[in-house]
């Protein structure tokens, strides 16, 4: 962390923001990522989480460039954590009920149905979407899902585990405020892991009460043709 006690016009405001990319969360990334023309003093906003009003009333710009070089080492560092292949083996979830330490099992079958079932469809549509823009062609060598996406796969895939509550599709999507919590070399390796060993997921797939159905019909036919052999003379 980098701290530096600067005068406004109204005062002294502490301002302290990480140094290292280690300390930045997830909430913070996906903040930062929202707006494209991000300037430095909204950057220290988001990471000291200090009102950007108090930053433009500081006294002398010179006293934020420390900052803003920290910020520019930042992105630089960002940029690799998703190229990790380092993921961790335990998550600590600070909830209201008290800490929760979560073994990271890495493979999203293990998990609900319907956690499985919600994250499936996250990837297969994020992949999907990369596809249609892109193309097909080596797709995984350049894709990087959203880090909305990143969220809310982890989201269904802590949820349980984190809460020991039954899942609740619901309940999963708002533990995303949670996920947002975890550093970024917590979450985003993770996540890689999900978007990258699932690329059967961006193919369609016909669901199981679809098949279901496709069966029925097959056997009602079936039975009609047989129906209808034995009563032909």
């Amino acid at each position: 962390m980098i701290e530096k006690t600067i005068k406004t016009i109204t005062g002294n405001i502490c301002i302290r923001i990480p140094s290292a990319v280690n300390e930045v969360t997830l909430g913070q990334l996906i903040a930062m990522q929202a707006n494209p023309d991000l300037n430095d003093l909204e950057a220290i906003a988001i990471l000291s989480g200090i009102e950007l009003e108090q930053l433009q009333n500081v006294k002398n710009f010179d006293d934020l460039l420390p900052f803003g070089d920290v910020v520019l080492s930042l992105s630089a560092q960002i940029a690799q954590v998703f190229n990790s292949e380092i993921t961790p083996k335990k998550i600590t979830f600070t909830l209201p009920g008290g800490a929760s330490i979560v073994n990271v099992m890495q493979n999203l079958s293990v998990e609900p149905a319907g956690a499985f079932m919600a994250a499936r469809e996250i990837i297969g549509d994020e992949i999907n979407s990369h596809i249609k823009q892109f193309g097909a062609e080596n797709w995984q060598d350049i894709f990087k899902p959203s880090l909305k996406a990143c969220c809310q796969v982890l989201a269904h895939y802590f949820y349980c585990r984190a809460t020991g509550k039954p899942y609740n599709e619901y309940e999963a999507e708002e533990f995303c405020t949670e996920i947002k919590k975890l550093r970024v070399t917590e979450a985003l390796p993770i996540a890689k892991h999900f978007f990258m060993h699932y690329p059967s997921l961006s193919k369609p797939k016909t669901g199981y009460s679809l098949r279901l159905r496709q069966y029925w019909k097959k056997r009602q036919g079936s039975r009609v043709l047989k129906n209808s052999g034995t009563s032909t003379p």
